[in-house]
């Protein structure tokens, strides 16, 4: 095959790959008003691999949004409220002892509701620390060990979790190790004026799901070697591992904003995040390579949750977000 005719093929998977995303946004619009970069980056994590971690107020869509994917997806969908007495085998399943027709008791291990391609964790800060840390194993390790017996977890499997940023009372906040797990961690906002007006008139109508599936497991597995393969050119990769560098104030080449104002920095996993999703986006957008403005855009949602900021920028009324802007406006390109 020439160059040329590789070039062809390779766009024309391109081309396909869009139309695939762009048929999912269309059927998730049927269910979900407004949130197109809360959706896209959903998209954008689930074809990647990765787990989302969804930080909004009550009633803005969040259970509503993982349902509508998961039938737009073709996916099992299952959906785990986390409370305080939930117990890690509540999660992932337990053995129960049960006769069979001989009346020869049996161990039979009972698959919890992890056991799903696409999970939605209500509340996850609620939840005990054993219980949490049970969940986040999973989500890592894809499996689950119960008595020293292993049961994979079927690809793709995506976590999306929900934190309430205004009710603390009785919660138990994620570890910095374990908020390392989520891939993004997206803000939901509140729906404007227009958007909350036509909330009302779509749910006043149904409030089931209307979207149908476009895609399923195969395909997304198929879209997500693609987006492996897709390349990265040493100047955009060294951009991306010298942003996540200058998130630490500690090393001596990090900027005058990060020494400034941020305490702790950034994990390695960000820089494998940031390359992973760029990919994504780059042939969500018609390209086979990955550009200084895809890593730019992805930053907030993969470094908001892992980037400890301090008393300075609290004092002088800084987010995190507003942090993560001025340090990628300082992080030199063309390394």
């Amino acid at each position: 095959m020439s160059h040329t005719e590789r070039n062809a093929a390779e766009m024309e998977k391109v081309r396909i790959f869009s139309e695939k995303v762009a048929k999912v946004k269309e059927e998730l619009k049927k269910d979900v008003v407004g949130q197109t970069e809360i959706i896209e980056n959903v998209i954008i994590a689930i074809v990647a691999g990765g787990n989302v971690l969804l930080e909004g107020v009550p009633g803005v869509g969040k259970t509503r949004l993982v349902r509508s994917l998961g039938k737009v997806l073709s996916l099992p969908f299952s959906r785990i409220q986390f409370t305080p007495d939930l117990m890690p085998s509540d999660v992932t399943g337990t053995n129960v002892v049960e006769k069979d027709e001989n009346g020869k008791l049996n161990t039979q291990f009972r698959k919890g509701p992890i056991f799903a391609n696409l999970v939605l964790a209500d509340e996850i800060n609620r939840a005990t620390p054993k219980t949490q840390s049970a969940m986040l194993e999973v989500m890592q390790e894809h499996k689950v060990t119960v008595a020293n017996h292993t049961y994979p977890i079927a690809e793709p499997f995506f976590v999306l979790a929900t934190e309430n940023p205004i009710e603390q009372d009785g919660t138990y906040p994620l570890p910095e190790a374990q908020m390392d797990r989520f891939m993004f961690k997206l803000i939901v906002g509140f729906p404007s004026a227009e958007e909350l007006s036509s909330i009302v008139k779509m749910t006043q109508i149904t409030m089931a799901e209307t979207a149908q599936a476009v895609i399923n497991g195969e395909e997304i597995l198929a879209m997500r070697a693609l987006a492996s393969a897709v390349p990265v050119v040493d100047e955009v990769l060294n951009y991306t591992v010298d942003l996540v560098s200058n998130t630490h104030p500690e090393l001596a080449n990090s900027t005058a904003s990060t020494k400034k104002y941020v305490k702790y920095g950034a994990s390695p996993r960000a820089a494998q995040g940031l390359i992973t999703a760029a990919k994504v986006r780059a042939l969500m957008q018609g390209r086979y390579n990955v550009s200084y403005e895809d890593i730019n855009a992805l930053a907030c949602p993969v470094l908001r949750h892992r980037i400890k900021i301090n008393y300075t920028a609290i004092n002088d009324k800084l987010t995190v977000d507003d942090i993560i802007g001025m340090i990628v406006k300082e992080t030199k390109k063309g390394r």
